[in-house]
């Protein structure tokens, strides 16, 4: 695949606010990808990437499906799905989910104002099931009135790579091995993961940037340490590192608790999104 054709069609299709993360969206869905192309007179036109899911070994992915605005309604779309779709289908795939692929994801699922995408999907077969949603923190982040005071045995720091071979299995353990492959990406790549450590063992975790710059998450306490509020200073720091870049605007990505984070941080809910499957 041509990463930088791929790219430069992305900024063509994708809403500005995914466009500026093109590359980073592009290089998150094509790790282990399988494509469908479509070329006119030398020049990418349409593309549709899908994965094997992480989870299941019957179901594949369509992780992108972008086709040059100008070149819209003439059937590409349709063109790419079934030609993807059947690559997978040989390769032994029962079903295929328009859905994030996580650790391999640029979004939940289909974001409600592509149309377009949600138009052709739903025309070639694809059924809406489910539906997520992100939240967005305006950075920087509203800070507190008062700081919940630290018990005296727990530590609050930036992690780094020597602290991976301690943070890594504690975090496979609780919460699998997709959030551990993030906050592996998050500390070694542009990101970056804050820790607390209570006896210099990790109870507590908030990492950004591991898919996507502007995209906060995941975050994590153990059992242990609940009520620490470990959590609402985790995640600010994270989307302090965030707004240090010039960001003014962080997605919270895939959110559970929408209390929690409009609590902790003004969150408000905006991008929608739809998660689609269909049988192969």
């Amino acid at each position: 695949m041509d990463h930088t054709a791929i790219v430069d069609l992305a900024r063509r299709c994708l809403l500005p606010e995914d466009a500026a993360e093109a590359d980073a969206i592009v290089t998150a869905v094509t790790r282990h990808g399988h494509a469908a192309v479509h070329y006119e007179d030398g020049e990418l036109i349409g593309v549709a990437l899908g994965s094997a899911s992480h989870k299941d070994s019957t179901t594949a992915h369509l992780d992108l499906l972008l086709v040059d605005p100008a070149h819209r309604r003439q059937g590409i779309a349709r063109g790419l799905l079934e030609e993807l779709e059947e690559k997978l289908r040989r390769l032994g795939f029962t079903s295929i989910k328009a859905a994030g692929n996580p650790p391999d994801y640029a979004w939940p699922g289909v974001d409600v104002r592509y149309t377009a995408a949600v138009c052709a999907l739903t025309s070639a077969g694809y059924t809406h099931n489910r539906t997520a949603w992100n939240m967005t923190a305006p950075l920087p982040p509203r800070q507190p009135a008062k700081e919940r005071p630290l018990p005296p045995d727990v530590e609050v720091r930036r992690a780094g790579k020597d602290d991976l071979e301690l943070l890594l299995p504690v975090v496979n353990a609780q919460w699998g091995p997709a959030w551990t492959a993030e906050v592996d990406r998050a500390v070694t790549g542009a990101g970056g993961v804050h820790i607390a450590l209570r006896d210099n063992a990790p109870v507590a975790f908030a990492a950004w940037g591991g898919c996507r710059p502007s995209w906060f998450g995941p975050m994590g306490t153990l059992p242990a340490a609940a009520g620490l509020g470990l959590g609402g200073l985790l995640l600010r720091s994270c989307l302090d590192d965030q707004a240090a870049l010039g960001l003014t605007r962080a997605q919270i990505g895939w959110v559970g608790p929408v209390p929690f984070y409009a609590n902790a941080v003004d969150a408000f809910i905006e991008r929608v999104f739809f998660l689609f499957d269909k049988p192969l």
